[in-house]
């Protein structure tokens, strides 16, 4: 697929989900498997305490692979750039963090995901959050203004991976810390199958191998490159799915049990220019 046919997809589908949310659904992408839902990457993803902290529609409309505040430890005054924020619960969760003298920033492009975040910021009755319309790969902010960049499950849509890295180095301030949950895979994967598992990892395909994110965060400037593995996805998770695109599991299921996973992606921008 283009560029262009990627965002469209990506719009669309992330534009209905905010939709059924509005209308009192969740926002699960699976549209293949029979409950609706991408489980178990979406699953479970936030504790108790997280989900008590805002607004019910926030944590439905998530369609993260993730916890990034499991991942970013996020100090007092900072700011903080969601990358993809959706209906905004990463965003709304940061804000709390960094308190009253932080900045918590949520950019996204699909105006029914901007307006779910914008209603979920009014009940949650946060003041120090803005939500941003844009791209991911144009973040509409200037040089060295975050501290912190956080993005649930949303680098690996994009269908250019090295622009958006740029662009995070870009934003984030000297020493910046870059700290993100995404798909990632691990060894080679036959096209075919890559297509058809990763329209069930990611929603829409485009995860990168692990060693290819590291290489790709090193060559836009970033040091200090980790790849923690959180959720290791085996063949069984994706039976039901895989089995609704007329594909024989258990034949592929050496080619691909275990090559699947989330994980949390950190970096940190150099201190020197």
């Amino acid at each position: 697929m283009s560029t262009p046919d990627i965002k469209v997809v990506v719009k669309e589908k992330y534009g209905q989900a905010a939709l059924r949310v509005k209308a009192g659904g969740s926002s699960c992408c699976g549209a293949t498997s029979s409950n609706g839902c991408c489980d178990p990457i979406t699953s479970n993803l936030y504790d108790t305490a997280q989900a008590g902290q805002i607004p019910e529609e926030a944590l439905l409309a998530s369609l993260g692979c993730g916890n990034p505040m499991a991942l970013a430890q996020l100090t007092p005054g900072e700011v903080v750039l969601d990358l993809g924020s959706g209906g905004g619960i990463d965003v709304l969760l940061s804000a709390k963090r960094v308190g009253p003298t932080g900045k918590a920033y949520g950019l996204d492009m699909t105006d029914e995901m901007l307006a779910l975040a914008n209603e979920n910021k009014r009940k949650a009755g946060v003041e120090n959050v803005e939500f941003l319309k844009g791209e991911i790969e144009h973040i509409p902010l200037p040089d060295n203004s975050a501290d912190v960049i956080i993005s649930n499950c949303v680098i690996n849509l994009s269908a250019d991976k090295d622009r958006v890295l740029r662009e995070a180095l870009r934003v984030l301030k000297p020493g910046g810390r870059f700290a993100v949950s995404d798909v990632v895979t691990r060894g080679s994967v036959p096209d075919e199958i890559r297509q058809s598992v990763l329209l069930w990892v990611g929603c829409v395909a485009g995860a990168l191998e692990e060693t290819e994110y590291r290489t790709k965060l090193a060559a836009a400037g970033f040091e200090n490159v980790e790849i923690e593995p959180t959720r290791v996805y085996q063949v069984e998770d994706a039976r039901e799915f895989l089995a609704g695109q007329n594909i024989d599991v258990d034949a592929i299921a050496p080619q691909v049990d275990g090559k699947f996973m989330s994980a949390f992606v950190r970096a940190v921008k150099p201190q020197r220019n």
